[in-house]
């Protein structure tokens, strides 16, 4: 039998839970569905936020054929086998025009690729020329910051849609939908009424074990089901007890995009914070053991140096990004060492964050001000018009007088 979380994926939008911002009423993913717009995208999100399900819900709205690959495991053979015969050329040639024409008449391709950030620079590379003339639609789906591992030309041809943690009303709606499947196929009906949103009285689920897995779920819908569901094969009944047994299981304690993982990372960070070297060593040690990506540490450290370091030694970057650097050189084992190197360094750093606390405070201001003319000292006089408008005019290299808008000008970011 499929598993649960694939029986109760939703088929359409209007069963989708959470990311309201994205699938929202006039929000921009209902709207493309609703447009029939075809467009590359890339989603970006934590674990059991949905990327996956919107991936397949948009396809089939758009009446695509759908084509799966995992990054993690797939090739350049891959991709050919999904393109099929098609090749790479000149989209002004007389082939792309044909091209062109051929495509009002056979259905589009849709291209998901799970943890795409793992796809290397040759594969996406491969990729980009059949993204670029639209043979085929690329929706990619990431758990990492997708500035950091797609290429640029790749990028700037995707939308990139930021999903968000799913929230305790949303679990509750999505255990409530999975809890339905399990007692209707108890029962030994065929047919199931997925379609009731508001959470109803769950017969045979109590409201302490609907809490217990939201907390143990952290927003990850994925990992409820399937605790869910594995309590239910075990035990036969659901409560708090049977889903503390259950996540006993090896498999979900050291599972990389579970709890484990963020609760881990977040005692990484923050032991590093405190400037305790031996807590900081101990969750780098246990991230290493269950075989953590060294560059999600590394990338970590870095943004670190800047964040919780900054000012107080600001060789801690330099220190930090060589260690990622190397890492990407060397790989494990043996980056365990340098990622080891780094740790006890930058735990050890007098930490400063002013210039972080800076960024936050000005953001706030553009947020609420916008773009605030810029005084026209401070602005660059490239033409003769410009001059004539005073571009720069009283410009000088250490002038005192501030050089923020008007309405800012006795605004302190760096305390």
């Amino acid at each position: 039998m499929e598993p649960l979380a694939s029986r109760v994926r939703p088929q359409i939008l209007d069963e989708f839970f959470g990311q309201e911002h994205l699938t929202g009423e006039g929000k921009p993913l209902r709207v493309a569905i609703e447009k029939k717009e075809l467009f590359s995208f890339i989603v970006w999100g934590p674990p059991g936020s949905g990327k996956t399900t919107l991936a397949r819900i948009y396809a089939s709205a758009l009446g695509a054929d759908f084509y799966e690959l995992s990054a993690v495991d797939a090739g350049k053979e891959d991709i050919k086998k999904v393109l099929g015969e098609q090749r790479t050329g000149s989209t002004s040639s007389p082939q792309a025009a044909n091209r062109k024409q051929l495509a009002a008449f056979i259905k589009p391709k849709a291209l998901f690729v799970d943890e795409i950030h793992r796809f290397n620079k040759t594969q996406q590379d491969f990729l980009l020329p059949f993204v670029e003339r639209g043979d085929v639609t690329l929706i990619g789906a990431t758990t990492e910051n997708p500035s950091f591992e797609i290429i640029a030309p790749l990028l700037s041809r995707c939308r990139i849609f930021v999903l968000e943690e799913l929230s305790d009303k949303d679990m509750e709606k999505i255990i409530h939908r999975a809890w339905k499947v399990i007692a209707h196929e108890k029962r030994g009906e065929i047919g199931r009424d997925l379609s009731q949103k508001r959470p109803a009285k769950q017969e045979g689920l109590g409201v302490g074990a609907r809490q217990w897995l939201i907390a143990i779920a952290q927003g990850d819908a994925r990992q409820a089901i399937t605790v869910l569901e594995t309590a239910q094969r075990l035990y036969g009944k659901i409560t708090i007890e049977t889903l503390k047994e259950t996540v006993q299981s090896k498999h979900l304690r050291y599972d990389k995009k579970g709890e484990e993982h963020y609760n881990t990372v977040s005692a990484f960070i923050k032991s590093m914070r405190a400037s305790q070297p031996d807590a900081a060593l101990y969750y780098l040690a246990r991230m290493v053991e269950a075989g953590e990506d060294p560059k999600f540490i590394a990338r970590r450290m870095v943004i670190f140096a800047s964040e919780d370091i900054g000012l107080a030694q600001p060789t801690a970057l330099v220190v930090a990004n060589a260690v990622f650097e190397v890492v990407n050189k060397i790989g494990y084992p043996e980056a365990a060492i340098n990622l080891a190197h780094g740790v006890a360094y930058l735990s050890q750093c007098k930490k400063d964050r002013r210039s972080y606390d800076a960024l936050r405070a000005a953001q706030e201001d553009v947020k609420e001000f916008g773009n605030l003319p810029i005084p026209l000292k401070v602005r660059n006089p490239v033409t003769k018009l410009m001059k004539k408008l005073e571009y720069g005019k009283g410009y000088e290299k250490y002038d005192k007088e501030s050089c923020l808008p008007d309405k800012l000008k006795k605004k302190k970011y760096l305390q």
